[in-house]
């Protein structure tokens, strides 16, 4: 399961080696005969989803294109600490090139996927669509979101270059809801959406009177919150709302319960935990050490 395109992920990841390895990394190379093999076992120190298998697949094979690279497990599974979930065979200096690039990177997805995982079972049995931000690390945007996917939520617009999202400062700079939402309408394709960001029951209103076609209830209280949504939909059922705001794996369903169709949740990629993913050397064969 990779949904997206590998190319330009072996682009970055030959990026991230040449930073990682430098000139060479003099302790592999002082150390490991160079005709010495070695089998790599990767296996979890947690509870957790897989994600990325096929990411440190490609790192191992950038790094070594001899390495035979075997995944144990099913990317988007949730599995228990101790379970291998893939191996890694061929020469040892090569294994251990790729290694930290390709655990920091599963660590990292699988640690967006667990946290997703954990916010859509908090939604199980309700309609609303939950999904990620641009609150992403840089350079990673296409992992993370990718690893939201993976963990069964939905992505939001990619950048800045996809969609309209008109926020506060953008409603400061333009003069008002009304200014900015025409002006997008003039210079944007007939395609693209424009979402508006409101804080109260007088910005909902100009968001409606101007046209958008999406409109982010931003740190409301679910009473006014609700609200907010039968008033859209009894004025314009065809608006999508999204709520926003501070969400949490304790708060997400009362949100979810005014109405919403979409919740927006930056946390599940800007302060996640990663999981804790180990590679160890078994079945060594060759020069001995």
């Amino acid at each position: 399961m990779l949904d997206m395109n590998i190319e330009i992920i072996c682009k970055k990841i030959r990026l991230w080696l040449e930073e990682d390895i430098g000139t060479g990394d003099v302790t592999t190379l002082t150390t490991i005969p160079l005709e010495h093999s070695s089998k790599g076992i990767i296996h979890v120190k947690e509870d957790g989803i897989v994600c990325g298998l096929a990411i440190a697949k490609a790192v191992f094979a950038e790094v070594d294109p001899a390495l035979r690279f075997e995944p144990k497990a099913v990317e988007g599974t949730s599995v228990k600490k101790g379970t291998v979930i893939a191996e890694v065979e061929g020469s040892t200096r090569s294994i251990l090139l790729g290694e930290r690039l390709s655990l920091n990177l599963m660590q990292r997805m699988s640690g967006i996927a667990t946290r997703t995982r954990a916010f859509v079972d908090a939604l199980e049995g309700l309609p609303t669509r939950l999904v990620d931000t641009r609150k992403t690390t840089p350079g990673h945007r296409l992992l993370e979101k990718y690893a939201v996917r993976v963990g069964g939520g939905h992505n939001h617009r990619f950048g800045l270059y996809d969609a309209v999202m008109i926020k506060d400062n953008h409603i400061k700079g333009s003069g008002g809801i009304p200014q900015a939402i025409e002006a997008a309408r003039r210079n944007i394709p007939h395609t693209m959406k424009i979402e508006v960001e409101v804080e109260n029951f007088d910005q909902l209103q100009q968001a409606l009177e101007a046209g958008a076609d999406i409109i982010m209830l931003d740190n409301m209280e679910p009473p006014k919150m609700k609200e907010a949504v039968m008033i859209i939909k009894n004025k314009a059922p065809h608006i999508v709302v999204e709520g926003s705001g501070s969400v949490t794996l304790e708060t997400i369903r009362t949100m979810a319960e005014t109405g919403v169709d979409v919740i927006s949740v930056g946390r599940l990629t800007y302060s996640v935990a990663a999981l804790d993913i180990s590679l160890d050397l078994n079945e060594q064969k060759g020069s001995g050490l």
